[in-house]
């Protein structure tokens, strides 16, 4: 791999990015705390800021008192350098969101899933009306990141199968990059939620952890070494195929290409639809879990009313959620005994219901059964997990664009 020399332009463009990503975490600083943060002399600190001012990155917001002497500047970075949008594609609508390129989300719209058969249409459109709500020209986004159930292929990037989403399959991605003209990136949903967990959230200081998705679907993510782990054909966290005891095999969920007659799994990467329901998905899944709390008595319309309902009163739904716990645990135990990440985390909707109650019950499950005993918490990412993570991730896109190079 080629090397750069260490020349002063090089030098100068890692003071100038080193300060701005110091800028975009902590907020307004004076010459004299970026000095202080990043190392710099006065004198470097002094150059790389009139650079950025120059560029149009940063600018003065206001000043702070200090002793003897007039005030000292305070520096931030301008929030209009950049724009990106982060998507939430599902069956029952999509959200966007726009942010500015200091992370702040300045609209975000949920629309109608009218048209979810044209996903150019249908991305098109949400994009528009959030550009319009945050008053920002379409053309000024910088990246584009959307969240898609189903699984992405790691290599080209394209979507190769979402059962809730039929439309979206190969073809897709290139298809948006010509229609937005700018770069797109297609993700796992629940990948989006644990880059979104570890930014914000309860893996914030951790390089290993897996999360549980539990919501209308059931979906894993892994994190190892601060990356995510999604397997050589994308399927990596399709847990819901998982055989466990007391449900039936997830016949038919092989690829599409699959002989019956014994023949080995060919290179397509389109995957198949099941045929029957099994696996861990058919013991801990909406449907599922709506109808264990049934019999326990709890009577709620929907799977997440009945888990809160449960949580918020242990004395009613205690032995439910011992029940459910125990169900749940068969997943996190084949997580932790193959990978060991040390924390899990529960998310979604249903994830989130249970709160502390379950996720204590599931850790203690979890121990009986595995050599090792992960700690099992509840996500702590505000609002739409899937979305602040596209959002974050296309930040990470733009900041790289804006920030790296020194303009000549």
């Amino acid at each position: 791999m080629a090397r750069r020399p260490g020349t002063p332009r090089l030098l100068r463009e890692l003071n100038d990015r080193a300060a701005l990503d110091l800028l975009v975490e902590q907020g307004p600083l004076t010459r004299a705390q970026i000095g202080e943060h990043t190392g710099l002399s006065k004198v470097t600190a002094s150059q790389l800021l009139s650079r950025l001012e120059d560029r149009g990155l940063v600018e003065v917001v206001g000043e702070q008192a200090g002793g003897r002497g007039p005030n000292a500047a305070l520096y931030a970075v301008v929030p209009s350098s950049a724009y990106v949008a982060g998507l939430e594609v599902g069956p029952d609508g999509v959200t966007a969101g726009v942010a500015d390129v200091t992370g702040c989300i300045v609209a975000q719209v949920t629309v109608d899933p009218n048209g979810a058969d044209e996903p150019v249409k249908t991305v098109h459109s949400a994009v528009v009306k959030a550009c319009r709500s945050a008053r920002v020209a379409l053309s000024r986004l910088s990246a584009f990141v959307i969240g898609t159930p189903g699984v992405v292929d790691p290599r080209s990037g394209d979507v190769q199968f979402s059962f809730d989403l039929p439309a979206w399959h190969e073809g897709v991605l290139e298809a948006l990059r010509t229609d937005l003209r700018r770069p797109v990136t297609i993700e796992n949903d629940v990948n989006l939620a644990a880059i979104a967990e570890r930014a914000y959230g309860a893996a914030r200081f951790a390089d290993d952890f897996a999360l549980m998705w539990f919501d209308r679907g059931i979906g894993l993510s892994v994190m190892l070494g601060g990356r995510l782990h999604r397997g050589r054909s994308g399927g990596a966290g399709e847990i819901g195929y998982l055989p466990v005891p007391g449900a039936p095999l997830p016949l038919g969920a092989a690829r599409r290409g699959q002989e019956d007659e014994g023949e080995g799994v060919t290179e397509s990467t389109t995957w198949g639809i099941p045929t029957l329901a099994g696996g861990y998905g058919s013991l801990v899944g909406a449907d599922a879990v709506r109808a264990l709390a049934h019999a326990h008595g709890i009577g709620e319309p929907t799977a997440v009313d009945c888990v809160r309902a449960a949580a918020a009163d242990e004395t009613r739904g205690g032995v439910f959620l011992d029940e459910l716990a125990n169900r749940i645990s068969y997943g996190v135990t084949s997580v932790n005994i193959v990978l060991d990440p040390g924390l899990v985390v529960l998310s979604g909707h249903l994830g989130r219901a249970g709160g502390l109650p379950l996720a204590t019950r599931i850790e203690r499950a979890v121990g009986r059964i595995s050599p090792t005993r992960p700690s099992v918490v509840v996500t702590e990412v505000e609002g739409n997990p899937v979305l602040r993570g596209a959002l974050h991730a296309a930040l990470d896109q733009a900041r790289d664009e804006v920030f790296s190079a020194e303009k000549s």
